[in-house]
C-alpha cells in the first residue's frame, strides 16, 4: 500500500464481509453491518439500486462472499470463546476496517486494540462518522514499515494494555503480504505482550514445497498483487506447530477454508470456494 492511501485488500476484505448481506438469512452464518461502507463506490450503487442479482453474476463475487462467511465465522468463534473463559483484551494486528468492537456484543467489558497504518485508520474513522458509528475500540497508530516490532508491545502498553491478563490476537488477512523476517519478528512481538494462557488466532496460506498453485490461486495472487500487495509468504501446515512453538505457542487447530466450508455452509455454496483453495485460519496458545 502507498503511505497515504489506506489498504485497498483491507477494502476487499471488508466489503466481502459486509456483501454476506447477499445471502438469504437462513444460510448466513457471518453479519457485519458495517463492511458494504468500505465497498466502492461502483458496488454500493448496485446494492442501492438493490440489484444483488447483478453482483452475483461478477465472476467469482459468490466465492469471494462465501470464503469471507467462512473466515469471519471461524474467527468470530474464537472471540466468543475467548470471552466465553474470561477473555477481556483482544488485539486486532494489523485490522484494517475489522469492526468488531462495533459488531460483537460478546466485546461489551473487553478491551479492543486496533494496530494498523494510520491512512489506513484515518479513512476507517471517516468512515465510520459519516455512518453515525463511533467504535469504542483504542486505536494504536502503526507504521509497519518504519517502526521495529519489538516496540508494540510499549505502544500497546501506552494504550492501556495490560501484559500480565490474556490476550486475544486477532492476526486476519495480513500474514501472506509479510516477509520470513516480519512474520518472525511479528510472532515474538505477539509473545512477548501475550501472558500464558493468551491466544493467537490467525489466517494464512499454506504453501507446501513443490506444490503447484491453481488456476484459481494464482489469480489471487494476480489480482492482489495488481494493488500493490503482493502475496509473500506461506506455511507448510505439517511445519507450522514446529515453528509456532519455537516462538512460545503451541497450536490447537488448524482447518483449511474448504473443509470449514464443508461443515457451515450449504452444499451449492461450500462447492463455490475451490478444493485447491490454501487459505487456512489456524488457533495457538501462548506457552
Amino acid at each position: 500500500m502507498r503511505e497515504d492511501t489506506p489498504s485497498r485488500t483491507a477494502q476487499w476484505v471488508a466489503a466481502a464481509r459486509g456483501l454476506g448481506m447477499l445471502l438469504p438469512a437462513d444460510i448466513r452464518i457471518a453479519e457485519d453491518p458495517y463492511g458494504i461502507a468500505f465497498a466502492s463506490t461502483r458496488i454500493q450503487k448496485l446494492i442501492e439500486e438493490r440489484r444483488p442479482s447483478v453482483l452475483a453474476q461478477v465472476p467469482g463475487f459468490k466465492t469471494w462472499i462465501a470464503y469471507m462467511q467462512v473466515r469471519t465465522k471461524l474467527l468470530d468463534d474464537a472471540v466468543r470463546n475467548f470471552v466465553d473463559m474470561g477473555g477481556r483484551q483482544v488485539v486486532l494486528l494489523g485490522a484494517g476496517f475489522d469492526c468488531r468492537a462495533l459488531r460483537m456484543p460478546e466485546l461489551d467489558g473487553s478491551v479492543v486494540f486496533e494496530v494498523d497504518h494510520p491512512a489506513t485508520q484515518e479513512h476507517k474513522l471517516s468512515t465510520l462518522a459519516k455512518l453515525g458509528a463511533q467504535s469504542p475500540a483504542r486505536y494504536v497508530t502503526w507504521d509497519f514499515e518504519t517502526r521495529a516490532m519489538d516496540e508494540l508491545p510499549e505502544g500497546l502498553a501506552d494504550a492501556g494494555h495490560d501484559a500480565e491478563q490474556p490476550t486475544l490476537t486477532i492476526w486476519e488477512g495480513v500474514t501472506m503480504y509479510l516477509t520470513e523476517a516480519a512474520i518472525d519478528a511479528s510472532l515474538r512481538a505477539i509473545a512477548d505482550y501475550s501472558c500464558p494462557t493468551s491466544q493467537l488466532a490467525m489466517t494464512y496460506q499454506a504453501k507446501t514445497p513443490g506444490e503447484k498453485l491453481s488456476l484459481a490461486a494464482r489469480a489471487v495472487q494476480f489480482a492482489v498483487a495488481r494493488l500493490g500487495e503482493p502475496f509473500r509468504w506461506g506455511w507448510d501446515p505439517m511445519a507450522l506447530p514446529e515453528y509456532l512453538e519455537e516462538r512460545g505457542f503451541a497450536l490447537a487447530d488448524d482447518v483449511s477454508t474448504p473443509e470449514a466450508a464443508d461443515k457451515l455452509l450449504p452444499p451449492e455454496l461450500a462447492s463455490t470456494i475451490s478444493r485447491a483453495d490454501h487459505s487456512r485460519v489456524a488457533l495457538a496458545e501462548r506457552l
